[in-house]
Parts: structure tokens; sequence; C-alpha cells
């Protein structure tokens, strides 16, 4: 079997962006991938249309390992974002290749079901007015919904530093999540990589009376010293890693006990092939796996087989019930979290079991959409792309 084809689509939201990839085998088979690409769709775009002439067109999907090598080095400049992001549309879809062909899913490709559902949390449901008891009631329909965690970032806008003010109102829009969801939901407090150490530490004691489940991404990524300080500043575990791309860019993390959830996004970090390997690192480390999923349906199918079979998984992430609820309508066999228990159930279908609706795809175009965690009202996840002036349309 030889990839002969591959094509891309893109599906616009008011806040994010999805690009779909597909391969076409010279048999007809046809392999799908996704990714959110923040904010470089156009770049994405020409890096897959790029590698995946010079490396995929004429490949066997079952050679996912020779992928991964020549996509490092023989591009020899180092893999960043955009790179393994282009690598993880393409290894998502040489595997949903594989599993099509070999007439299983694809977590029978990966060790097996350890487990039969996977634990969901819930993000993108906080697209109210920043009050705490706005916030209560949001969180309240999310427990309704039958989820028992939920991510929040309560900080707005703020980078760096937090005022006096704006700690407050933060610590009570958690106060009042805690007293609405009750001490049984698991409650994650994103941070988005903005503050210093200090300001980390203190919205981090702040906080610890309402018992995070963890706190996320604390410092900026590339600031390893500033994360050794967090956690010898808290007693509240630490989750990071959506900023991070490559396997050896966790050593340090790793080998200094500086992060307790690893968050890697199998969609930026050069797809399944990759994040098993991570998998298995972390787990000599004693550490679990809770990927960053902000994708849609095809991204959610594929975190769902790796959670599947993966022995260290804690929690898969999940935005689709809350932002942009009609991502479901754009394939067939969309994943979904059972209300009885906030899980995924256990997918049967050979591959990912997701088929790319592409005229459905189609009428949902793109919006080019700039998502700008520094701007004032973010979280509502609802106002369209304004271009600067003067911004040619591509």
């Amino acid at each position: 079997m030889k990839i002969v084809g591959v094509s891309t689509v893109v599906v616009g939201t008011p806040w994010r962006e999805l690009t779909f990839v597909e391969l076409v085998t010279d048999d007809g088979l046809r392999g799908v991938g996704e990714a959110r690409m923040l904010n470089k769709t156009d770049t994405l775009l020409a890096c897959v249309t790029e590698l995946a002439g010079r490396y995929v067109i004429g490949a066997d999907p079952f050679d996912t390992e020779r992928l991964a090598w020549r996509f490092s080095w023989e591009e020899y400049g180092r893999a960043g974002e955009v790179t393994q992001t282009a690598l993880a549309c393409i290894d998502q879809a040489c595997h949903d290749l594989i599993g099509q062909a070999l007439g299983v899913p694809v977590w029978r490709l990966l060790g097996g079901a350890f487990r039969d559902r996977v634990p969901a949390y819930a993000n993108g449901w906080y697209q109210g007015d920043r009050h705490p008891m706005s916030y209560a009631d949001m969180a309240r329909r999310v427990v309704e919904r039958g989820y028992r965690g939920l991510k929040v970032d309560p900080f707005g806008s703020a980078t760096a530093e937090l005022d006096h003010r704006q700690l407050g109102v933060a610590v009570d829009i958690v106060a009042a999540i805690r007293e609405a969801v009750g001490p049984d939901v698991a409650l994650m407090v994103e941070m988005h990589g903005r503050f210093t150490a200090a300001t980390a530490i203190a919205a981090a004691r702040a906080l610890e009376p309402y018992r995070p489940e963890w706190i996320e991404e604390p410092v900026p990524p590339y600031h390893v010293s500033a994360l050794r300080r967090v956690r010898a500043g808290t007693t509240l575990p630490i989750a990071t890693g959506e900023r991070v791309h490559e396997l050896s860019e966790f050593r340090e993390m790793f080998e200094q006990g500086l992060v307790d959830i690893v968050q890697a996004d199998l969609t930026h970090f050069g797809g399944v092939t990759a994040i098993q390997k991570l998998a298995g690192w972390a787990g000599a480390y004693g550490l679990l796996m809770a990927p960053h999923n902000v994708c849609g349906p095809v991204g959610t199918a594929a975190n769902l087989h790796f959670a599947i079979a993966c022995g260290n998984y804690k929690v898969l992430e999940h935005f689709n019930d809350f932002a942009d609820p009609w991502l479901s309508e754009i394939v067939e066999g969309a994943p979904s979290v059972d209300p009885a228990d906030g899980c995924f159930r256990l997918p049967t279908a050979p591959g990912l079991g997701v088929k790319l609706d592409r005229a459905a795809a189609a009428a949902r175009p793109r919006t080019r959409a700039h998502f700008n965690l520094m701007a004032e009202g973010w979280e509502r996840r609802n106002s369209g792309p304004v271009p600067p002036s003067g911004e040619a349309s591509v």
C-alpha cells in the first residue's frame, strides 16, 4: 500500500481553525488527521504541502517511524511547532489507514485496551460574564452534562503579574465554582504560561484551599528555572507541556521533578508515534499523561485511541460539547462523552473510526480567527477575527 494523494481542508470557527489532512492510498483508502494550529494555519498548510511532497507521496503508511525520522533528520533544521504539527496530522492519518487496512481500531495497534472508558474534563464552557456567580452557574451546567472534571482560566487577560484586585477576582471565581460543583468534581486551574514565578506562586497559594486538581503551565515553557521556583513554592500538582514539541525538551523537567501531569499535545508533538514514546518515558518517572486537546472530532478520536491503550493516562480534555458543538456534524463517528459517567467509551470501528464529510466541512469555511489570550474577553470565544489595518486577505 502506497500513499498517492494528500489533501487538506480547513474548518473555521469564531476562535479557532481546524486543519484536516487526508491521505489517499493506491487501493482507495482514505485516512484523516487533524490539528488546531494556533494563529498560523497558512503556515501549517504550506508546511504540509512542502513536506508531504518530499516524504509522504509514495510512502507506505505503515512506516510511521521512518516518516518521523525523515521529518526530523532529513530536514536538519530543528523541528518546532509547525513541523511537528504537520507530522502529527500525517501520523494520525497513517494510523487511521493502518487500522482500516487491518480491520482493527487504532488502539489495538498501540498495545490493546488498557481501559474501556476514558474520563473526560470540560473546557471552553465559561463563555459568559467574568463574575463569580456567572461562572458558578455555567459550572453547574457542566456537571449536569455528566462531567466529573472541568478546567478554567480565572485570570482574564492578566499578563506577567496580578495586582491584588485581579488575584481577588480570580480566587472568588474559583471559590464560587468549587461551591457550585462540590468537593468531588475535579477542578483544573489554567494559567496559560503567562506569569512570573513569584506571581504563579502567589496565585497557587491563594487557590490551595479550593483543592485544584492541578495548576497548568504556571510559567512559560522555556523558563525551567522559573518552574523550579514554582515547584518549591506550592504543594499543588503541576501540569505542563502543551507547548513542548520534542521528546528531548522534557528531559530537564522530568529529571528535576518539576512536573506531575504531562500535557504534550498529540497534534503538536508528532502524533501518536511520538506521544507513545513520551508516555513510556513519563511512566519511568512515575508521571501521568493528560495531553492537551483543543481539537475537533478527529484529533479527539486520535487522543481517545491513545488513552485507551496508555497505562499511565489520567484524563482527556474536551471542548466540543461547549465550544462549537456543531463540529460533530462534519464527521461520521464523532467521539462523545457519555453523560452517565462523564467518560468516552471504547471505539470499535477500524482505524480512528471517524470519516470526514467534506461537504459539511466546506459549509464551514475559514474564519482566519486570531485567538488572543492577551485580549480582554478572550474566554467568550465568540468574536471574529479583526485583521490589522491594511492586512491583505489570502
